[in-house]
């Protein structure tokens, strides 16, 4: 156990549970930003990323692009949250790594290496988010010990 500046102890766990916080709150801001910088590269130029003739989802890259853009920009500011300890952060977190692992899904063709690396970003977040349990007494995660 570990003394914290407010002078109560963390154990181990509660230390490993705020680790993964931070761990998801990093990982979707790095993330975030990567996928705007590939949606500014859809909207920018159509003719960065290889176009498939044949696959079901055909959507104009530009289209990609805003996907990618707007999911993007909303996954960086959800990971400020994370950095606040917010609930409504990790639901939103959630949520948001969700939605883009099936747009990273449904542009495989177009960018398959690349869409399998961010579907595992964030398949690894989703997981840091929902193991990570809140503690409702010190409102932080990993706070007090829970039989304080």
């Amino acid at each position: 156990m570990t003394a914290t500046p407010t002078g109560r102890t963390q154990t181990a766990k509660q230390q490993w549970a705020g680790g993964l916080t931070m761990f998801a709150a990093v990982m979707l801001m790095i993330a975030g930003v990567l996928d705007i910088f590939r949606g500014i590269m859809g909207i920018a130029r159509d003719d960065v990323f290889v176009a498939t003739r044949n696959y079901v989802f055909q959507f104009n890259l530009t289209g990609w692009g805003w996907f990618h853009l707007i999911l993007g920009a909303i996954a960086v500011i959800v990971s400020l949250g994370l950095f606040q300890a917010a609930l409504w952060a990790r639901i939103g977190g959630v949520a948001i790594a969700s939605l883009l692992i099936i747009i990273n899904f449904l542009s495989l063709p177009y960018y398959p290496v690349w869409s399998v690396v961010m579907i595992a970003f964030y398949g690894f977040i989703i997981w840091a988010l929902c193991v990570v349990q809140r503690d409702t007494t010190a409102g932080t995660y990993g706070g007090a010990p829970r039989d304080a």
